[in-house]
């Protein structure tokens, strides 16, 4: 047994496919609890209904791709729960095989993805959206594989650098065809790549103009500066608006020319910026690392129990990925280590967004790419500090991880409760209630 499991280090086709299906069949048990309509889902399945019956523009403040994944689930499934949510497991298993893919690549070691993808799936903010019809699991799954493929094409050459660069410039496309938060995101790779580019310049003692050339480069080899990040915007902005193909056939108030699309975007703008009134669940950006503000999905009483669904991140991970992300940053201050800081820059940027962002209030779900950062910068830390030893500190960090998640189950799952204060017993903080 040890040696078929010794033999798993260098077969990543397999491990993804055997953590497909365990992470797969986590988010799929009792998918149907709780049996109603819980919080925003109570925007996006009419929407996505509206999509199949093509009736008319519904929920117009947000882009349409991630409404039309839960529309092709109520159209495999019906119009049930199983129908409103299982889009949204596919993409949370997605996000899990992401992190995976994306710290294989980044750290070479079957031992950091591996932890990275099992923290992913321990951190409770992947697995709540992963059962919840909503927006944010859709983004998390596309912007990670737009890392990966980014990633992917950095340490490609020859045609591959071009083809994996255009597929995660449509995968950057799709996250802001979800949210329009996905823009930012599309502005940082372009810097990013312009940076590392210009660090190799300097590494190699060459002139900073250089960088913007394809030829003799260390980072994404035959790929000149000007035409890919030209090809980046192009390939999004396609992308993006692909997605609206669908209004053009609504019965009611179908779009009728590309005017009439743009016009769209600058209403989206308008209902985007609004000052909206006082919600029960708001936060602001700077309490979500801190995990102050957590959000009931639910709380009531359902198929002959009282159950609760309750976004919260796993303490554990998400106060751990804290010190992660700082060890990360010391890494770099110490060692010059540039895979830590990448990871710590990494979510820093993610947080930072919601900071210039014109939303008048925020909520915790807004952070859920920011908790996906936190599993990437757990297990490179772990490997940047363990330095080959093989301590066993990532196998450890997971088992409690495991054993915070087991604990806090019966509040994501919507578990039978003993009764209407049952919640009571995880409030750790006044806030969390």
């Amino acid at each position: 047994m040890l040696d078929r499991l010794k033999a798993l280090q260098d077969r990543p086709w397999l491990v993804a496919l055997l953590l497909a299906v365990a992470v797969q069949a986590l988010f799929l048990v009792h998918l149907d609890q709780p049996s109603v309509i819980m919080f925003d889902e109570v925007h996006y399945l009419p929407a996505a209904q509206a999509l199949l019956d093509l009736s008319g523009p519904r929920n117009v403040e947000h882009p349409m791709l991630g409404k039309e994944l839960i529309a092709a689930g109520m159209a495999l499934l019906g119009d049930n729960p199983f129908g409103w949510r299982i889009a949204s497991t596919l993409a949370g298993t997605a996000t899990v095989l992401g992190v995976f893919a994306f710290l294989w690549l980044l750290a070479g070691t079957m031992r950091t993805a591996l932890v990275g993808a099992v923290l992913t799936t321990l951190n409770q903010t992947v697995y709540v959206q992963a059962r919840t019809g909503m927006l944010d699991i859709f983004l998390g799954a596309f912007l990670v594989w737009a890392l990966v493929m980014l990633l992917w094409s950095m340490q490609g050459s020859g045609r591959a650098v071009w083809w994996r660069w255009i597929a995660g410039s449509a995968l950057l496309g799709c996250v802001t065809a979800v949210k329009w938060a996905g823009v930012p995101y599309i502005v940082l790779a372009a810097l990013a790549f312009l940076v590392i580019r210009a660090r190799d310049a300097r590494l190699a003692k060459k002139p900073i103009l250089s960088a913007l050339s394809g030829k003799e480069q260390r980072h994404w080899a035959g790929l000149p500066a000007v035409p890919a990040i030209l090809a980046m915007g192009v390939v999004s902005v396609i992308t993006y608006f692909i997605t609206f193909a669908p209004a053009f056939f609504y019965t009611t108030d179908p779009l009728t020319s590309l005017s009439g699309l743009f016009s769209q975007q600058i209403h989206m703008w308008q209902m985007q910026t609004q000052i909206l009134p006082h919600h029960t669940y708001q936060s602001s950006w700077w309490s979500w690392p801190l995990m102050l503000r957590p959000i009931w999905y639910f709380y009531e009483w359902d198929r002959g129990a009282q159950r609760g669904v309750l976004l919260i991140g796993n303490p554990l991970i998400m106060w751990g990925g804290l010190v992660a992300v700082a060890a990360c940053y010391w890494a770099w201050f110490k060692d010059r280590a540039i895979r830590p800081l990448a990871m710590a820059l990494l979510w820093t940027a993610s947080l930072a967004i919601y900071v210039v962002i014109p939303k008048s209030i925020g909520f915790y779900y807004y952070y859920h790419p920011s908790s996906i950062f936190l599993c990437m910068a757990l297990p490179i830390a772990f490997q940047h500090f363990d330095r080959g030893r093989n301590r066993g500190w990532e196998e450890w960090f997971a088992a409690l991880s495991l054993l915070v998640f087991g604990y806090f189950y019966p509040i994501l799952s919507a578990a039978p409760l003993a009764d209407s204060q049952g919640f009571v017993h995880w409030m750790w903080i006044g806030s969390w209630r």
